[in-house]
């Protein structure tokens, strides 16, 4: 079987890089898909530990695209011409890719990849779906995005990123040594949480968020509610975050944001 992979790129002290999708191409080629934009990162650290004069790590990310399916029965998923997958399986279609789960996603989706030239088009009676609405879905789905709700200056585990992108019993790689002490006390000082704000949301970010005048966490991706307000993903420092109370965007203003249970 065809087998794909999801995992994250941590630093020596745990903290995350960036995530990739894994497709093992053949028995001596790996592809790797990140939505990241981190394709110079990716292709450096790897660079970094090559050992042999015949490994080459090439940048594709210049010359290709993705495209999300979101089918809302089996009858519209059977008017695309894309295979069958199981999840954690990848077919080849063309001179691209597909495979199944992609995060934050129903579990009736597929994604595809590969050359801007050859894009899968849309069948006709599927509507198109933009940014925002992709982005609704995934904060509903309660998925963080890297590196923007959880990267360089975040452990995985304040993102719930431990359960599916990182292993406890995978030996010798960067980070491990944090990830093992982690999983030994059981707990970590901040967290992320979906959230819910009234208004506009603030164009920079991260923004810092305040609670009874002290800053207790920051604001991360946002994205316009079909309601009047946002939602989005906050990382809150625990100790001092009290949750019958909401957030405010400075020192003096009022809560208008809360936690989205």
């Amino acid at each position: 079987m065809n087998q794909v992979g999801y995992g994250l790129w941590l630093t020596q002290k745990g903290r995350v890089v960036a995530d990739s999708y894994v497709f093992k191409a053949g028995p001596s080629e790996l592809w790797l898909f990140s939505a990241g934009g981190v394709g110079t990162v990716l292709r450096e650290r790897l660079e970094a530990y090559i050992i042999a004069d015949d490994v080459v790590v090439e940048d594709l990310s210049a010359g290709c695209e993705g495209v999300e399916f979101i089918f809302p029965d089996e009858e519209q998923r059977g008017g695309v011409a894309l295979p069958e997958l199981l999840p954690g399986e990848w077919r080849r279609v063309g001179k691209g890719v597909v495979f199944r789960g992609a995060r934050g996603l129903p579990e009736l989706s597929v994604t595809w990849i590969g050359p801007i030239s050859e894009s899968v088009a849309i069948p006709g009676g599927l509507p198109a779906l933009d940014r925002d609405d992709l982005e609704r879905m995934r904060i509903a789905a309660g998925v963080p995005r890297v590196p923007e709700d959880i990267g360089p200056g975040e452990l995985p585990n304040e993102g719930g990123l431990e359960q599916d992108a990182i292993s406890y019993t995978k030996g010798c790689y960067l980070g491990q040594e944090t990830i093992a002490r982690l999983k030994a006390m059981g707990q970590v000082r901040r967290v992320l949480r979906r959230i819910r704000g009234e208004g506009t949301a603030p164009l920079e970010r991260p923004h810092s968020l305040f609670q009874g005048g002290k800053r207790v966490g920051e604001l991360k991706s946002v994205v316009s509610d079909t309601q009047e307000g946002y939602v989005g993903f906050a990382l809150i420092t625990l100790l001092a975050f009290d949750a019958a109370h909401g957030l405010a965007l400075s020192a003096d203003a009022p809560e208008t944001i809360r936690l989205w249970p």
